[in-house]
Formats: structure tokens, sequence, C-alpha cells
């Protein structure tokens, strides 16, 4: 089973970031008010970057490693995977 870390761009332009085995899911859930605390009141989110895990530690602490860094650099992480895609 493939883990995920994610970040999401919430309605108010705050970031949040977490991980999941199942990222339609999971936006589902954030954005009924059923996610995190955190985004509770903050939809709709818009998810702006996925990255793919080996496992839930690696995706754990992958998680860790991008909370904390600044928004500009968790924008510029979203930015260049986008970048990506389009080559």
């Amino acid at each position: 089973m493939a883990w995920y870390v994610y970040i999401l761009k919430c309605a108010d332009a705050t970031l949040y970031t977490g991980i999941t085995t199942d990222i339609k899911r999971r936006l589902s859930e954030h954005n009924s008010g059923k996610g995190a605390k955190y985004t509770k009141g903050r939809a709709p989110m818009t998810l702006i970057y996925k990255e793919e895990c080996e496992n839930r530690s690696f995706a754990s602490k992958r998680e860790i490693e991008i909370k904390s860094l600044s928004k500009i650099q968790k924008l510029d992480l979203a930015s260049i995977e986008c970048s990506a895609k389009l080559v």
C-alpha cells in the first residue's frame, strides 16, 4: 500500500500538510469538515502537492520535513511538481 504526503491550500490561503493512503478520500474528508481539526472551517481546499512514499514511516518523516519549510518554500515545492508534470 502506497502512502502519500500532501499539501492543501485552504480557502483562507493557509497551507495544510498531511499523510494518507487515499488522497481523493482524504481531500473529500477535509472539505466536508471531517478531516483534521485545523482544516475545519477552511474549506474549500485544493490539493497543490502530493508525493508518493514507500511506507508510512517515510511519509511521516517527509511530512515533518515539509512542515518545517516556510510557506514560500512549500509553494515552491508545489510549483516544481507542477512544472515537472508539464515536461
